[in-house]
């Protein structure tokens, strides 16, 4: 009996984690992912991409962000869609995009223009570098 004792002290630890993560997100979340943490779950996403139809612009694209371009001024440059607010999509709410670029989307840390945090996903309408600047 003291072995089913020792695995429920466990579970409740984790469930200490989970609780310190929640409350700890708003406020630091690129030490709580640095960790290893979840982000907090999210109904909405405030989110930028690039959209190139061919691979080989998209890897253009990647390289000005590797070499320290900011998301924006890179989005202006290379997407081939209506986003030219610097490929910005405003705030999207789950279920409002295409099912493969929002599960990399909301599963992104937001990040900052001039330091970015990106995601590459294909998708029907091309190949995407997703960046996502809040949550809520």
């Amino acid at each position: 009996m003291a072995g089913s004792k020792k695995p429920a002290d466990k579970g409740a630890k984790g469930v200490d984690k989970t609780t310190k993560a929640k409350g700890s997100s708003s406020t630091n979340d690129k030490a709580g992912d640095a960790g290893g943490g979840k982000l907090k779950p999210a109904t909405s996403i405030n989110v930028r991409h690039i959209l190139c139809e061919k691979h080989s612009k998209k890897e253009e694209a990647l390289t000005k962000l590797r070499d320290g371009g900011k998301f924006d001024d890179v989005a202006r440059e290379f997407s081939e869609d209506k986003a030219r607010q610097g490929g910005s999509l405003g705030w999207k709410i789950r279920g409002s995009l295409d099912t493969t670029f929002e599960k990399a989307a909301y599963d992104l840390e937001p990040s900052t223009t001039g330091s970015p945090k990106y995601v590459e996903v294909k998708t029907g309408h091309g190949y995407h570098i997703i960046m996502v600047e809040g949550r809520k």
